[in-house]
């Protein structure tokens, strides 16, 4: 019978122990690599664009919860853990994405820090009223129109935003934006008065060497720019309102008179023109009306600080769109005979 074998030294068990261990470790390890690896990968490589809203004021873990249930990220809590480890929990921004379940969970939280919302194209042409400009953002879901309107009615908005006042009728700039979605109110507005700002201020000085305040202009220019939509006539147009104040004349311009009459129907009266109580009414006041009536564009302001030099007083709409300028009343009557009553209009 043979004996038995000597117990292993202390230190083969150690060894062996720790290899145990160690390859316990590493298992452990490579399964919680592959299920973190899992967590983080793209839950379908062959995915399009989803669109995804964060919404001013939204939590982490309920902007992580809404990828995960719209189906962008396999895990919320992946998403939450990366963000905080990288201390980047509270940078991400509102707005509306544009992402893809084909890109995988740190690429998409980056997109998220980045800011790079969908933006959205708006139109403004020349001569909108500012509730005219607010319900176009309105239309197309990228403001409110009462809370634009409450901020260009306000009588203390122009000196925030650094304009005449009061409010900000007339510095709403006719542009085409891009603008996303979930911008507050007051960002809509500064975008337009800081627009204005930039094409005002290059001729800020050729309107104060004619006499005018910012506000003044902007009034001048407001109505020019509803009184005709050939470029070519604003000059002339500007040159004859401005004949007119300088002979302490009244401005007599119908479109100034529609702006005071409340809900207006498109039938402009005698009665309307012979209303003291409007105080846009310019066949009754002296001088300019109290607010710009419109948002002129460059053009328009163009036109009123460096207007042609005539000697009109008087023009009367010809039927196509342009107008014929007159000298004096007598040569303005013969106008109006020729071209307005022979078409039934006043």
């Amino acid at each position: 019978m043979s004996a038995p074998a000597p117990p292993a030294p202390p230190r083969s068990r150690l060894r062996r122990v720790i290899r145990l261990l160690l390859v316990s470790v590493l298992t452990a390890a490579a399964a919680l690599a592959g299920a973190i690896g899992w967590e983080l990968a793209p839950v379908d490589r062959a995915a399009g664009e989803v669109r995804f809203e964060v919404m001013s004021g939204d939590s982490l873990w309920k902007i992580a919860h809404g990828l995960e249930a719209a189906g962008v990220i396999r895990d919320a809590r992946a998403l939450v853990a990366i963000a905080r480890w990288r201390h980047v929990d509270a940078s991400v921004r509102a707005g509306e994405y544009a992402l893809s379940p084909a890109w995988g969970t740190q690429h998409v939280l980056d997109y998220l820090i980045s800011g790079q919302v969908i933006t959205y194209e708006i139109a403004l042409p020349e001569g909108l009223t500012a509730a005219e400009i607010a319900a176009r953002f309105e239309a197309a879901g990228l403001a409110r129109a009462d809370e634009i309107l409450a901020i260009a009615r306000d009588p203390d908005a122009a000196a925030q935003f650094g304009v005449e006042g009061p409010g900000l009728e007339g510095y709403l700039f006719p542009e085409t934006y891009r603008m996303p979605h979930g911008l507050p109110a007051h960002h809509v507005v500064k975008t337009m008065v800081d627009q204005f700002l930039a094409r005002w201020r290059p001729l800020e000085s050729a309107a104060n060497a004619r006499g005018f305040t910012m506000r003044q202009a902007v009034t001048l220019a407001s109505i020019v720019e509803k009184e005709t939509g050939v470029a070519s006539e604003r000059p002339l147009v500007a040159s004859v309102f401005e004949n007119r104040l300088a002979r302490g004349m009244r401005l007599e311009s119908d479109p100034t008179t529609i702006y005071g009459i409340p809900n207006f129907d498109g039938n402009l009266t005698r009665a309307h023109l012979e209303d003291e109580t409007n105080p846009w009414n310019t066949y009754r006041i002296a001088g300019l009306p109290p607010t710009p009536i419109a948002n002129p564009g460059e053009a328009s302001l163009r036109a009123v600080v460096e207007p042609a030099a005539t000697d009109y007083l008087f023009f009367v709409a010809q039927g196509d769109g342009a107008h014929v300028f007159a000298k004096s009343y007598d040569e303005h009557v013969a106008n109006v005979n020729r071209y307005q009553r022979r078409q039934g209009t006043r």
